[in-house]
């Protein structure tokens, strides 16, 4: 029995990890311990492939013409956050620690929105919207914190299990009743976005996340609506079924 050299071997260990860190579509939820290892080795790699994988997840909208520019729309799923997180932390991360941080956070949806400020909607325009939200919520706000004044909601439709019956003399056209699911997430929290302009300190926008458990998000399409306070609704939506 012919045995390979060391340094063959890991070159082959290696090469076999990518080959299966190929993602797949499949809703996985929980995820098996394989997966999270591919989702690791997926995230490791920082090719072409990996920012198109992950672009799936993403969309990315127009400028509006008035208001705040709400231009981008993030869902993760809890696969594509074990490869997004993998990603960012290339030095020292290893699999292990991915599988320990996946098990601590849970199945989880994670929903990024990505708010930029226009002509229209500036440093001012958050303020107000912070100190409407603070006396809503009765909360001690900063400007920064004027994405609390905006609406977030992740909803999916919900068909009834069985179609009414209708009868052959009925001549009214019946529609499929369709009802909406709304999710309520158990966390939110943003990430200001700054400037190098260093009027009213650079503030230019916000990255807000929402956490919401798996359990109540089925494998279909789901929809993230972002409601303004000027009252735009801007809607993303993904289908699960083709997300992994």
């Amino acid at each position: 029995m012919t045995r390979l050299p060391a340094r063959s071997l890991a070159a082959i260990f290696f090469a076999t990890a990518l080959l299966t860190s190929q993602p797949a579509c499949a809703y996985e939820i929980p995820l098996e311990s394989h997966s999270v290892r591919d989702g690791y080795f997926f995230g490791q790699r920082g090719d072409e492939k990996l920012a198109r994988f992950l672009d799936t997840y993403t969309k990315h909208l127009p400028v509006p013409q008035k208001g705040p520019y709400i231009s981008e729309i993030k869902l993760l799923t809890p696969y594509a956050q074990v490869v997004d997180i993998s990603r960012q932390k290339t030095a020292g991360y290893s699999a292990q620690q991915a599988a320990q941080e996946y098990k601590d956070r849970g199945d989880t949806f994670r929903v990024y929105v990505r708010i930029e400020f226009t002509a229209t909607y500036g440093f001012l325009q958050a303020v107000e919207s912070a100190n409407h939200a603070a006396r809503e919520q009765k909360l001690p706000l900063q400007p920064y914190d004027f994405w609390r004044d905006f609406q977030f909601i992740l909803s999916q439709e919900v068909k009834p299990a069985e179609p009414p019956r209708v009868s052959a003399s009925d001549s009214v056209d019946h529609q499929e009743e369709v009802e909406r699911r709304v999710m309520d997430a158990r966390w939110a929290d943003s990430t200001p976005i700054y400037s190098n302009s260093e009027f009213n300190g650079g503030l230019a926008g916000a990255v807000v996340w929402l956490d919401y458990d798996t359990k109540d998000i089925t494998s279909d399409s789901a929809s993230v609506e972002v409601v303004t306070p000027a009252g735009q609704h801007v809607v993303a939506t993904f289908d699960l079924a083709k997300l992994r």
